[in-house]
């Protein structure tokens, strides 16, 4: 089977590495151009180009598949189908019309919940049990095509969107090349989606990840889980920020404002997962309940365990941090 790849980032890795795997011919793989990156801004390449590269195929880096000679480059390739993983574009129709056997998507969510640019963080901060992958039929909407195949998969307490990105680049990667042979033969009727329980997620942006203290400690605990690694839940110690990497939520009764550092009690240990503990040396009074970190970063430092911390910290208790708004509290 012919195959154009499209994907950038490091959850296209595993498809690409499976459908080469596979035996499946892939004519060219496109990715985003290479971005500066870095203090010295020197020019990176994407991780799919990486990939590409070193299974020896052909790369395309093209600014934008609008152009003209970059549709006439694809439509000259003759893809029986294109497959795109992450790609960080909207393909518009004059792409979608080039594979005789359509364009298909590995796409992080169960859809159609979680339509949208960061199904996975959004699935986190919702608290939802499950996520999967779905591999789709792509339409001129917004992750709305028709569906070809689905997987699910548990969330557990300590997935974090790096974690699950991980497990469900994993998942999707062997679904798209189960999924192919049966679709190339004709053997699949896509199913199409229900709009009226569908769900959207925005494109995060940096002050997605300042923190609200006034928020319940469960719904600050998803937010450090949902925004690692980007762009992480932080606060504001002394007019510096500090990221919050890890941290365990506790349904303790308020006794301070949102924001107060506490003295972590010894009878709170107990409901701290038990690998946890040697890490744990305070608490932060929310809303409701108390969150108590376990990994943290100042601006420029590395990541220590918050026990750690508090020794490099003095008279951090009883201290109150600043909130989203950058009122305390």
């Amino acid at each position: 089977m012919s195959i154009i790849f499209i994907g950038t980032p490091a959850f296209a890795v595993p498809s690409l590495e499976r459908l080469a795997g596979a035996g499946h011919d892939v004519a060219a793989v496109i990715t985003q151009p290479d971005r500066p990156a870095g203090r010295q801004r020197i020019p990176r390449p994407p991780p799919a180009k990486l990939a590409a590269q070193k299974l020896g195929l052909h790369v395309l880096q093209p600014p934008t598949l609008r152009d003209t000679g970059v549709l006439e480059d694809l439509r000259a390739l003759s893809p029986e189908v294109i497959i795109v993983v992450a790609y960080g574009q909207i393909l518009r129709r004059e792409v979608l019309d080039i594979p005789v056997r359509g364009v298909l998507n590995v796409h992080p969510s169960l859809l159609p919940r979680w339509r949208g640019a960061s199904p996975i963080p959004a699935c986190i901060l919702a608290g939802d049990e499950r996520t999967g992958v779905t591999i789709m039929l792509m339409d001129t909407g917004m992750d709305s095509g028709p569906i070809l195949a689905q997987e699910d998969v548990p969330i557990h307490d300590d997935d974090t969107s790096r974690s699950l990105s991980d497990t469900l680049a994993e998942l999707g990667a062997d679904l798209l090349v189960r999924t192919l042979p049966s679709w190339r033969a004709a053997q699949i009727l896509p199913q199409p989606q229900d709009d009226s329980h569908a769900t959207t997620c925005p494109l995060l942006r940096k002050e997605d990840g300042a923190i609200d203290w006034k928020l319940p400690a469960i719904d600050i605990w998803r937010a450090v889980r949902a925004y690692n690694p980007w762009p992480g839940a932080y606060t504001s110690l002394d007019g510096e920020m500090l990221h919050i990497w890890k941290a365990w939520p506790l349904t303790v009764e308020p006794t301070a404002a949102p924001g107060a550092v506490l003295e972590l009690q010894i009878s709170w240990l107990g409901e701290l997962p038990f690998n946890t503990r040697s890490e744990a040396a305070f608490a932060i009074q929310t809303g409701s309940g108390v969150l108590v970190p376990l990994q943290v970063q100042r601006a420029g430092r590395r990541v220590l365990a918050a026990a750690d911390f508090l020794r490099g910290m003095h008279g951090l208790i009883g201290h109150r941090l600043r909130s989203r708004h950058g009122t305390e509290g």
